[in-house]
């Protein structure tokens, strides 16, 4: 494409393409990560989005593509150091393009040419780790006043690994692939790591998109379906070779803002928090909800790796409900007696300094 802008989207009937976009307010637009193994299906399934009548607006950001793939026109080619890409637009109003970076700067390229699309669909490649990536929308502000990352998109082979830590939703597919024992164990795998993530089963990639797009899952606005989740989610015991799990528990009272900042930061940033053996406790997902004094309004933590952020929901405290910090880690060498027995003594310095 000779053209440098980003061509517009096709209008789609009943999809509000028809629409004035200078009329409309501006918003933010939601970035959903798409993460898995090589061969587990990232591709078939953006390829799906790609080529289906959804009557969605999608710009998809793609690391790679196979042998044959009807996509192949779609191109990054790094010359001199510099990134080139060519944008496709396709007939069922999506856009498309390959990079062969993390896809940051194809999103800030994209933003800037202000291409008529609703949502932001990045695929990972199967070897990167998709928190340095998540961790970018809080880093880059001016980034981050155009769009939004609303949650990491897990696609897992049955028959084969797991990588699953980080998802807010996993993808289990190829499920015709393997006996139902040997689905039941990827199951058991599944939640021994991550006791939070929604899990989905599919062939061929072939999910109904509304449970993948719209995820909410790092904004407040998540905060109802979090509380219902924390109630129920159980801290899981590790019996791959990973060692990654679930580790979960609730604290009653208040707690300073200032000391819960310290308590992360010292989980996360100085990792002084130890295991029994002397082992770092390696934190590589942090979610939450928390009671801050002085605040009516329910809070939001959500931790990636070292990263991490604190939002007020729109949930309120009631008067007469009891105060109740719920907190879920995944991550490496947990133990949660001494984590929790570290929060719980940042909860009563709270009360005696009071």
């Amino acid at each position: 494409m000779e053209d440098e802008d980003c061509p517009d989207l096709v209008p789609i009937d009943g999809g509000g393409g028809g629409e004035d976009t200078e009329s409309v307010p501006s918003r933010k637009i939601p970035v959903t990560i798409i993460t898995g193994y090589l061969g587990a299906g990232k591709t078939t399934l953006l390829n799906y989005i790609l080529t289906e009548q959804h009557n969605k607006r999608i710009a998809v950001i793609l690391n790679e593509f196979g042998e044959g793939s009807a996509l192949e026109k779609s191109l990054a080619i790094s010359q001199g150091g510099e990134l080139y890409e060519e944008w496709l637009e396709l007939r069922n109003g999506c856009l498309c393009c390959s990079v062969k970076d993390n896809g940051v700067k194809a999103i800030e390229n994209l933003m800037q040419r202000k291409g008529k699309f609703d949502y932001i669909l990045l695929e990972t490649t199967g070897l990167a780790d998709p928190g340095a990536v998540a961790s970018m929308f809080w880093i880059d502000s001016e980034l981050g006043s155009d769009i939004y990352l609303d949650g990491i998109v897990c696609v897992v082979d049955a028959k084969y690994g797991l990588q699953v830590a980080l998802a807010d939703l996993i993808i289990v597919n190829k499920t015709d692939l393997v006996s139902g024992e040997e689905l039941d164990k990827v199951r058991t795998s599944v939640r021994s790591i991550n006791g939070l993530v929604k899990i989905l089963e599919t062939q061929r990639s072939r999910v109904d998109l509304s449970y993948v797009l719209d995820l909410h899952a790092f904004d407040s606005l998540s905060g109802i379906s979090l509380q219902k989740k924390l109630e129920h989610v159980k801290t899981t015991y590790a019996h791959l070779d990973k060692g990654i799990i679930t580790v979960t528990f609730e604290v009653p009272g208040n707690i300073k803002e200032e000391n819960l900042n310290l308590f992360i930061q010292n989980l996360l940033w100085e990792k002084n928090v130890k295991d029994k053996t002397g082992r770092v406790m390696d934190i590589i997902r942090l979610k939450g909800l928390v009671s801050i004094q002085g605040k009516c309004h329910q809070v939001i933590v959500q931790g990636v790796h070292e990263l991490y952020d604190l939002e007020e929901t729109a949930v309120t405290w009631k008067e007469d409900e009891k105060r109740i910090n719920r907190l879920v880690l995944i991550g490496r060498n947990l133990d949660k007696e001494i984590i929790k027995e570290v929060f719980v003594a940042t909860v009563r310095a709270n009360q005696e300094n009071s």
